[in-house]
């Protein structure tokens, strides 16, 4: 296979001045939505990935508040941010961390979004301090809070970046209209929007405005919560602490019709020589160069397999064959079930 499409060493986010080696690492599932971590092996993984040369990890201040199903045992609001502090340890000069704010667990275990400016502020000081560190270098509204316009809480958010607590500032799952609003109060960095071979509903409109406006995207879930590196075959079951037993692309006949899908994307990968999950990843790299995909993973060897799809050329008949065999049309289920909270996910 040969290559036609040349990746430089690093991506823009945005014109931020922050750059970053193309494959990022989600950390969600550290905490919670797909089964068990242990803190002491997840921050040994990141302390890894760093020494291995990814730069990006995202996390959030509400990973670890939120479970896949109701009565399913959590690990509590910030523990995410507090793994990512405890693996930073004599390595923050080596990483660009992203985290976000917006999201709040209730008692009842489901979930608000506040984006008040005084909220804004405060929920920043916490993560600076559950991080370990003077400045976040990515901060993301998480979900808009729809009683606060758009203006005020970014408005906040720069006066974050003018005091030297944060660098950049980026969104997640927005609009074009609210990605104009909000970069017109101060420039946008980074959108971070699910999106994959699996996933492609950010292509019609979304991703065009990023790049008008040099936005760089980050696609979440870009190997399809795991679906689309063939780790699951036809009769597989998920438990309750699983996120994937609630997404109708995991459920039933639309499972057995994906993972028919995924048995071509395997062949292919098979036949160039790589994983399927290299082969996704590639994809989405060679859609342009503004996208940062942020696979998460909580072992070692996949975090090695996901850094390297950076190294796979794929050409333009091959991107076509992919995009082709992956149509919306072809992929069975919605995003999201009844039972979700919070639509989001940052890994695989």
């Amino acid at each position: 296979m040969h290559a036609d499409t040349t990746r430089v060493a690093r991506t823009p986010l945005g014109a931020s001045g922050i750059s970053v080696r193309p494959v990022g690492m989600g950390l969600m599932g550290m905490s919670q939505f797909y089964g068990t971590a242990t803190p002491d092996a997840s921050v040994a993984t990141i302390q890894e990935a760093i020494d291995l040369g990814v730069e990006l990890f995202d996390t959030s201040d509400y990973y670890g508040a939120s479970s896949a199903t109701p009565g399913s045992p959590v690990a509590g609001f910030g523990h995410n941010e507090g793994l990512l502090g405890r693996a930073l340890r004599g390595r923050r000069d080596r990483a660009v961390v992203a985290t976000k704010f917006s999201a709040r667990p209730t008692p009842e275990g489901r979930s608000f979004f506040d984006g008040r400016p005084e909220y804004v502020k405060a929920a920043c000081e916490a993560s600076l301090k559950r991080l370990d560190t003077d400045h976040i270098d990515l901060y993301y509204y998480h979900r808009l809070d729809p009683s606060v316009p758009v203006e005020d809480t970014v408005g906040a958010m720069a006066e974050l970046v003018a005091e030297g607590k944060v660098r950049a500032i980026g969104l997640s799952e927005v609009t074009p209209e609210i990605l104009r609003r909000a970069h017109a109060v101060h420039p946008v960095a980074a959108l971070q929007s699910e999106y994959s071979l699996w996933e492609r509903g950010v292509e019609a409109e979304v991703l065009p405005e990023c790049r008008r406006l040099g936005i760089t995207l980050v696609p979440y879930s870009p190997l399809g919560r795991g679906m689309l590196t063939g780790a699951f075959h036809r009769g597989a079951e998920f438990g309750r602490d699983d996120f994937r037993s609630t997404l109708p692309k995991f459920q039933g006949e639309n499972f057995e019709r994906n993972r028919r899908l995924v048995d071509a994307l395997e062949a292919f990968a098979q036949e160039v020589g790589h994983t399927a999950g290299q082969i996704a990843l590639a994809w989405l790299l060679a859609q342009r160069h503004d996208i940062v995909p942020i696979p998460g993973s909580k072992r070692m060897n996949y975090v090695r397999e996901n850094f390297a799809a950076t190294s796979v050329r794929l050409s333009a008949d091959a991107i076509a064959h992919l995009s082709a065999l992956f149509d919306h049309a072809r992929v069975a289920g919605g995003r999201y079930g009844a039972l979700n909270t919070l639509p989001d996910g940052t890994d695989d």
